[in-house]
């Protein structure tokens, strides 16, 4: 009773009503669009594929979706969001870039414009290395000139769609637009996954499933306690002009400071040698078609080579990515210009070898956790046989971090009417 009077108190608010049921409508938009199938392709084998490799699996994750069916919006929002980490990394080589990204609102706007400039011919790129893919494996039924530029121009269109969808999300809905995509795409799959097992449930195989029903419910409250968790630095400053007081405040520094984009940087590299090796495994050649094979099965995900491999992967990482992120040079420069110090701590060089002793040790438990998040479907497997259920450890990080930042935009919305509902009482 209390859960629905609260949700009764949401749609209450007018401003917050409309934003929810756009955000269902684009949601609606989006789902129609993801089973429109590009032509020429052989959708049954291509479902098949999918069905077969984990690693595409993942991906499909990231498309929100639609890979599997190969839509018109095959590739989801993977250009974008590798557009959007590419961008990140160059504002460290160039200072024009950084220095772009710190003019607060209209910077953030070109940034974003260059961002929305790279998706394209990175879509272009991805399309066109989906496509010979898919020719190798026989999935694509005509193979002509007119069906790559065809193909290459829709999938291209797709994306730029379903990436225009995500920012009227953003501008007019309820939480950030990419991340709703993507959950919406994962959410969607829901449905089919408890099917697939319904539809093959043995009795013998129950107690499998309790264990992975326990499993999923200790991985998502890992996941929140994660997500949610802050190692506070205190910050002191100078005492005030006039007041005589000095003001404590605290940099909170998350413990899984870098999100999900060491996973998706860890999926990119692992994919490379599988990928190259697809290509040549219908060679003439005999020797270099078995070293293709031999590579698959090496990168195979149900080997430890492909799990230890991406666990390694996701924590260097998780280290790399946190460094550009949580630049602790430039956080020591700041503090220094705003009067501010730690407790026990020299301005400058010292504060910023603490500031990186305290990253060091706490990224370290961010990175197990985000490794151990990556190859969790290689583990729940292991312990259940359970394939049709697995959405994968990062389909449940992401889920679980988008349920969080939209309740804290709705609690938001919902203290800011009741703030205006007090001020007008007031008056």
């Amino acid at each position: 009773m209390k859960y629905l009077k609260a949700i009764l108190k949401i749609f209450e608010v007018k401003d917050l009503r409309r934003r929810i049921l756009f955000t269902a409508f684009i949601f609606l938009i989006f789902r129609i669009f993801a089973h429109i199938p590009v032509p020429g392709v052989d959708v049954a084998s291509l479902k098949q594929l999918f069905s077969e490799s984990q690693l595409l699996s993942l991906l499909d994750i990231f498309s929100g979706g639609t890979l599997a069916n190969f839509s018109v919006m095959s590739l989801g929002l993977n250009p974008y969001i590798n557009a959007s980490i590419i961008i990140q990394l160059l504002q460290l080589v160039f200072p024009k870039l950084e220095q772009l990204a710190k003019e607060g609102e209209a910077g953030r706007e070109k940034i974003n414009m260059y961002t929305r400039y790279l998706t394209v011919p990175l879509t272009t790129i991805q399309a066109f290395g989906m496509y010979i893919l898919l020719r190798n494996s026989q999935i694509i039924t005509q193979v002509t000139p007119l069906t790559l530029l065809s193909l290459i121009a829709t999938i291209t269109a797709g994306t730029i769609f379903l990436m225009w969808l995500g920012e009227l999300i953003s501008e007019k809905g309820i939480g950030n637009g990419i991340s709703m995509i993507i959950f919406a795409g994962i959410v969607g799959r829901l449905p089919i996954g408890f099917a697939q097992t319904a539809s093959v449930f043995d009795p013998s195989q129950f107690r499998n499933i309790l264990i992975f029903i326990a499993m999923a419910i200790i991985v998502v409250v890992s996941i929140v306690i994660v997500t949610e968790a802050r190692r506070p630095i205190q910050v002191n400053y100078s005492r005030r002009a006039g007041t005589g007081a000095a003001v404590t405040s605290y940099i909170p520094y998350r413990v899984n400071q870098a999100g999900v984009i060491p996973i998706i940087f860890a999926i990119s590299l692992i994919l490379l040698p599988t990928t190259f090796a697809r290509f040549f495994e219908s060679s003439p050649s005999v020797s270099l078609a078995n070293f293709a094979q031999d590579i698959q099965r090496f990168f195979s995900p149900e080997g430890y080579a492909y799990n230890i491999t991406y666990f390694l992967l996701v924590v260097a990482f998780t280290y790399f990515y946190t460094t550009v992120v949580f630049n602790t040079k430039q956080i020591s420069e700041m503090l220094m210009k705003q009067g501010g110090f730690l407790p026990g701590i020299r301005p400058g060089t010292p504060t910023k070898a603490f500031l990186d002793y305290v990253s060091l040790r706490v990224t370290l438990f961010g990175a197990i956790f985000l490794g151990l998040i990556a190859i969790l479907p290689s583990i729940g497997q292991a312990f259940t046989g359970i394939t049709t259920l697995l959405i994968g450890g990062t389909g449940l990080l992401i889920v679980v971090a988008v349920i969080l930042e939209t309740s804290k935009q709705v609690e938001s919305h919902l203290v800011m009417r009741d703030y205006d509902s007090f001020l007008r009482r007031s008056k």
